[in-house]
């Protein structure tokens, strides 16, 4: 048995598979509360826990998925060349709303940092919670910040988002596609991104631009803080 999970494949496959479930379940239920990374975070803990594995041996595996987290991002850029005319159209709009973004987030989280008496270590983990996975732990690491908790908080912010956002569009009856697509790129990155793909084509597009855009702005602000 321990050949087995000390194995990188076991880390690689398990997370394929639980993914998957999680994703048969969605289409099944067409819950958004039903978020397959959700999912499969929660089965991958349950055999973790139930087989007694350590984390470690787990992820070793799980390191290899990480490689290509910058990767998948990069590939996004395919979605918004095929709007390139939009972009050239609307970049004011979209340069502003992704700053306006940024800023509206850091100083969000850094304000409530502070009201409940948090640490500096802990504020840094937490302020770049809205960008995604490769940049938010870089800049984490370079202000002191617990890389843990800032992958966390990176996490629990893609999923929320990604629950949250067709709801919130209808809410507020936001028409316009782009707006809907910086949005959803700006507050909840990669794995908001994904649900806007599913929205439409211009909505995933801005979506992905707003990651990168949006990336740049977080690690600028950070070095005033």
């Amino acid at each position: 048995m321990e050949a087995l999970y000390t194995s990188p494949y076991f880390g690689v496959a398990l997370s394929v598979i639980m993914f998957g479930i999680g994703v048969k379940i969605q289409q099944k239920t067409k819950s958004a509360l039903c978020n397959p990374l959700i999912i499969a975070i929660v089965l991958i803990v349950g055999v973790l826990l139930i087989f007694k594995i350590p984390y470690d041996s787990y992820n070793v595996g799980g390191e290899i998925i990480n490689m290509f987290l910058a990767p998948a991002t990069a590939c996004l850029a395919v979605s918004i060349y095929t709007k390139l005319s939009i972009l050239k159209k609307y970049w004011l709009p979209i340069i502003v709303g992704c700053i306006a973004g940024s800023l509206a987030s850091m100083v969000s989280v850094y304000g409530m940092c502070r009201l409940f008496g948090l640490d500096e270590s802990l504020t840094m983990s937490m302020l770049p919670k809205s960008v995604t996975t490769p940049i938010a732990i870089g800049v984490a690491q370079a202000h002191g910040g617990v890389v843990p908790v800032t992958v966390v908080a990176v996490i629990f912010t893609g999923i929320l988002g990604s629950i949250t956002a067709p709801l919130l569009i209808k809410l507020f009856r936001v028409s316009d596609s782009v707006a809907a697509g910086l949005a959803i790129g700006a507050c909840s990155h990669a794995v908001g991104t994904s649900k806007a793909i599913q929205i439409g084509e211009v909505e995933g597009a801005m979506s992905g631009l707003a990651i990168g855009i949006c990336g740049i702005v977080t690690v600028l602000f950070s070095m005033l803080i």
